[in-house]
């Protein structure tokens, strides 16, 4: 058996594995969640915009949008003097199908 081949697919599990853990971390928090809806349900918007609608510091969504930029689930794109988010669904979907999955080899 070719080992090299083993241990670049047990690589390659590991690093989708913590990829995987690194999205659903960045999904853990209350604020994020509810930034991700909001950015659902408008095709893009600026920081301030999600600001008015949590009620939270400008700082406090900007270092949550850095988050799930970082991550992959929130696309960034620089719109004149401002910043404009919008929701990177195809991350969102394949976190959804990873989720099933690993649930479907687990029970």
């Amino acid at each position: 058996m070719n080992m090299s081949l083993l241990d670049d697919t047990t690589h390659s599990a590991a690093a989708d594995a913590a990829a995987l853990a690194a999205k659903l971390a960045a999904l853990a928090h209350p604020a994020r969640i509810e930034i991700l809806r909001h950015l659902a349900a408008h095709r893009s918007c600026c920081c301030g915009q999600v600001v008015e609608r949590l009620d939270l510091a400008q700082s406090t969504v900007s270092q949550h949008l850095k988050i799930l930029v970082a991550v992959g689930l929130v696309r960034f794109e620089a719109d004149g003097q401002r910043s404009r988010y919008a929701v990177n669904r195809e991350q969102l979907a394949a976190i959804s199908g990873a989720l099933a999955t690993f649930t479907k080899s687990c029970c």
